[in-house]
């Protein structure tokens, strides 16, 4: 359970709850450390805002703590899926998406969490206009523009450490991850990308400075698929081709000048009854830049989550669900010791 005030680096206290889960080897006791988990009281207030972008306004919502905090804070920016929206990713719902996590870290961490509210594309869907050429429904709009724009208001008044911004996206909005890696002022000091890889036909500007890649994804995820080809299901939508995680990873370790380094191997306790376990391998220090690539073996397209759980009927459109860690958190230990700098943070 989280405990206010506990003194430990942040790192620190999330790899110690998941040493603890790693002594457990039954499915009940996992069960109910998620259940105790779930008892958490969040304390961040979340408010909606708007911004004026190209001459629209853009709406998304901003989670923040309810404690006195002066100096600047670091900032996530969270990107829903295709079809998703601001408000579900923060919780609103019926169940939650795994996602809403953040708003545990926000209070306890000192964060500025902002959802950004997606707008619809071609096919009457909300999303985000990533790099997929070959993605025709993707919404026409500069997505690009609109992050940048909430980031740069937010340093401006003096909330916000320029340092310390991160982004983390699912499905859709992580492939909008990677666009705001490339092409964001300021540039992300790291991003985490759920279910969501590199496209194989981009628009996208070449890299300009490394950047610090989290990417989570399944083996058996039948939307966007391990190892790359065609969006959707089976291919029959016009969802754009992709490149396969582990070629995203190696990208990025090129883009960060990683590949000769020795990789690091975890593998995560088993807590739950399904067949999905999950692992991760990370290149480089924990300081940045760094890469790592958490991958669920027999996973779905969806976010693993202790906490929050999706029902067996989505779990039979988009594959098994793993509880053997919580996203955020493991995104947040991710960001945590990763600050941007240099002379593009502003530009």
């Amino acid at each position: 359970m989280f405990v206010e005030g506990w003194p430990r680096p942040t790192a620190l206290r999330y790899h110690d709850r998941m040493l603890r889960q790693a002594t457990c080897r039954c499915g009940r006791l996992g069960i109910l450390i998620a259940a105790l988990w779930a008892a958490t009281v969040r304390a961040a207030s979340v408010q909606s805002q708007t911004i004026e972008v190209d001459g629209q306004s853009r709406e998304y919502l901003l989670a923040s703590s309810t404690t006195a905090h002066g100096a600047p804070s670091p900032l996530v920016l969270v990107l829903h899926g295709h079809l998703g929206t601001a408000k579900n990713a923060l919780g609103d719902g019926v169940r939650p998406s795994p996602l809403s996590a953040w708003l545990d870290i926000v209070d306890r961490e000192h964060l500025l969490v902002v959802a950004l509210q997606g707008l619809k594309g071609p096919d009457g869907h909300t999303g985000w206009h990533d790099c997929r050429t070959d993605a025709p429904e993707n919404p026409h709009v500069n997505d690009v523009a609109f992050a940048s724009a909430v980031v740069r208001e937010l340093v401006a008044t003096g909330r916000v450490d320029v340092h310390r911004v991160y982004v983390m996206g699912m499905s859709n909005g992580a492939m909008m991850s990677y666009r705001l890696a490339l092409e964001m002022q300021p540039t992300p000091a790291a991003i985490a990308a759920a279910s969501g890889t590199i496209a194989v036909h981009s628009d996208c500007r070449e890299p300009a400075v490394p950047v610090s890649v989290l990417i989570i994804h399944g083996t058996d995820d039948p939307l966007v698929p391990y190892a790359g080809g065609a969006v959707g299901f089976g291919g029959r939508s016009p969802r754009g081709e992709i490149m396969g995680a582990e070629a995203t990873r190696d990208y990025w370790l090129r883009v960060d000048g990683l590949q000769h380094t020795t990789p690091v191997s975890v593998a995560f306790a088993h807590l739950g009854a399904d067949r999905t376990q999950a692992s991760k391998v990370t290149y480089g220090a924990d300081s940045g830049p760094q890469v790592e690539l958490l991958t669920i073996e027999h996973g779905g397209h969806v976010e693993p989550s202790l906490r929050f759980h999706y029902g067996a009927l989505y779990g039979k459109l988009v594959g098994p669900q793993n509880h053997d860690l919580e996203s955020a958190e493991e995104a947040w230990s991710f960001f945590a010791p990763k600050h941007r700098a240099g002379l593009d943070l502003m530009e």
